[in-house]
């Protein structure tokens, strides 16, 4: 097993380090500014209040690996991947994120307002106190997430299969719904936050 190293409060500003493999490392408070990161690959490494605006994160890879509270600005993000992975409390702001890879990745408190996530499989995921205002998640596959507690206001889920989802009532009347792919029960939530009588025959 690769020591564990500890990094706090360095400056790679700028840096290129495109194609590195980074495993059980630990960065707090460093400034990824404008670095090159593309293709590289972190295992069971934790970055904490790190900034990565401007960075190229694009095609990188990322397992077990957890990103507390980091800043994610005009960061560009498309072919990368995420897998048993946290990204708690981190923004995200005018990122380029599609396409994307998603593997049972924690997004709890996270902020993705505004942000383009169509299309992408968020299946088994968890959305929990998350930003979602006025994301764009058409097509988005959001089986089994869980989204309670989520901001959910002008969040477009037009197409989306939110079969299994666990969500709050605010949900049903706050999105974008239209050809959206519920389940029998979620219809039946849906058509009583909606003010309508739902009875047996």
């Amino acid at each position: 097993m690769a020591e564990l190293v500890e990094i706090v409060g360095e400056d790679f500003a700028g840096a290129r380090l495109a194609g590195q493999h980074w495993n059980r490392q630990h960065y707090t408070r460093c400034t990824f500014r404008g670095a090159d990161l593309s293709e590289v690959r972190t295992e069971s490494c934790v970055f904490t209040q790190c900034d990565f605006t401007g960075t190229d994160l694009s095609a990188s890879h990322h397992h077990s690996t957890a990103f507390r509270s980091c800043t994610f600005a005009r960061t560009t993000l498309w072919h990368s991947s995420f897998s048993s992975s946290s990204l708690i409390g981190s923004v995200f702001e005018d990122c380029r994120l599609r396409p994307l890879r998603i593997d049972e990745v924690d997004f709890t408190f996270v902020s993705f307002g505004g942000a383009d996530l169509q299309g992408v499989d968020f299946t088994d995921c968890r959305f929990r106190e998350a930003n979602l205002v006025d994301a764009d998640l058409r097509g988005a596959v959001l089986r089994s997430v869980d989204l309670f507690g989520a901001r959910v206001e002008g969040l477009r889920l037009e197409g989306a299969d939110l079969r299994g989802a666990h969500v709050g009532p605010g949900l049903w009347t706050a999105a974008e719904l239209r050809g959206a792919q519920v389940e029998l029960t979620q219809a039946v939530a849906y058509a009583t936050a909606n003010g309508l009588v739902v009875e047996p025959w």
